[in-house]
């Protein structure tokens, strides 16, 4: 009997994540347009800092989703909240300390997201818990959003109450706050690259290590139904994968990689595809099943020694940084649209 591709509890992860993606591009309309109408600098100098930051972690949320492998559209009611949130937002009934008000709860709702979801990830399995957790920089940098919205708000109240500004020394008390809370959160990781986007090679290694979990998760169980969810996810990544990388990776490395070594890579992938789609159509937790599983684990190590050693060094000698986040780009978004076919 086929194997069923997607698990039910991932695919309500994956909604999930696609509802966060929602309210993240919601937070940077949001950003853009109090900028055009706060006429404080220092304000708006704060609220530059958010956007570049914000920009990044929605970078960072479609690379998880990606990472993840279980493309997804926001819930029904989610997408009709950020659309009636859009309107109230360009709207003139609310001050701009309301609007901020109303961003700030934003703000708090994205943490909580990412922490349930961080919390299911345990729950469902170590491969889930390794895609998802670049968002553990999204959810450092929304708190620390939260402690200047907090300053702000404090600061447009007071001034709409009163017409007067806080006392002297108001925003040194954010930056206080701000580091306190820093050593707090200090193991989290923080974005502090300017790149555009990951690098390639990051990208790729992240892919190799959670098809290796999974492969270790389906040897550890003997629960049918287990098998047949982890399986599920190796298919849809290793073929999503591999599909990327013959179209962005592989014609792009040839030149200086090498024409054998190149079709090596063709090769190998065509094979494992083979195996993977018997895989596909056995019985999962059969002894077949187990001994293709072996050779999948035995073709898949082999493949991503050749990548990480002779491909990776060479890219490092014949690319710049940016060509390499440019090529991550590129693989991204072939992922994403594999992905969605498969889907």
């Amino acid at each position: 009997m086929p194997i069923t591709l997607t698990d039910a509890k991932r695919a309500t992860i994956a909604q999930k994540l696609a509802d966060m993606r929602a309210i993240q591009n919601l937070i940077l309309n949001n950003e853009r347009q109090f900028i055009q109408e706060c006429s404080d600098n220092d304000i708006r100098s704060r609220l530059q800092d958010m956007i570049e930051d914000d920009e990044k972690n929605l970078g960072i949320i479609e690379t998880t989703i990606t990472q993840y492998g279980n493309p997804a559209e926001p819930k029904e009611k989610v997408q009709k909240m950020v659309n009636h949130a859009q309107e109230m937002m360009q709207g003139s009934d609310l001050s701009l300390y309301e609007k901020m008000a109303q961003h700030e709860l934003l703000k708090h709702g994205q943490v909580l997201s990412g922490l349930v979801v961080h919390k299911a990830a345990q729950v469902v399995g170590t491969d889930v818990k390794e895609a998802l957790a670049p968002l553990n920089t999204v959810n450092f940098e929304n708190r620390a959003h939260q402690e200047q919205l907090k300053g702000v708000l404090e600061y447009l109240g007071t001034r709409e109450l009163t017409g007067q500004e806080p006392e002297e020394g108001f925003w040194a008390q954010i930056q206080d706050a701000l580091a306190a809370m820093t050593g707090v959160l200090g193991s989290a990781t923080t974005q502090a690259s300017d790149a555009s986007d990951m690098d390639i090679l990051t990208l790729i290694f992240m892919d190799h290590q959670k098809a290796k979990t999974l492969m270790r998760e389906i040897e550890k169980t003997q629960d049918t139904n287990k098998i047949q969810e982890y399986f599920g996810q190796l298919y849809k990544d290793l073929i999503a994968h591999a599909k990327a990388e013959e179209e962005v990776v592989y014609p792009r490395v040839r030149s200086f990689y090498g024409d054998g070594d190149t079709q090596e890579l063709y090769d190998e992938q065509a094979e494992l595809e083979k195996v993977l789609n018997e895989m596909k159509n056995g019985e999962p937790g059969s002894e077949a099943f187990k001994q293709m599983l072996k050779r999948v684990k035995d073709m898949v190590g082999d493949h991503t020694r050749q990548e990480e050693g002779t491909m990776f060094a060479a890219m490092r000698k014949n690319m710049n940084d940016s060509q390499r986040e440019q090529m991550a780009t590129e693989f991204k978004e072939a992922k994403k649209r594999l992905q969605n076919q498969m889907q």
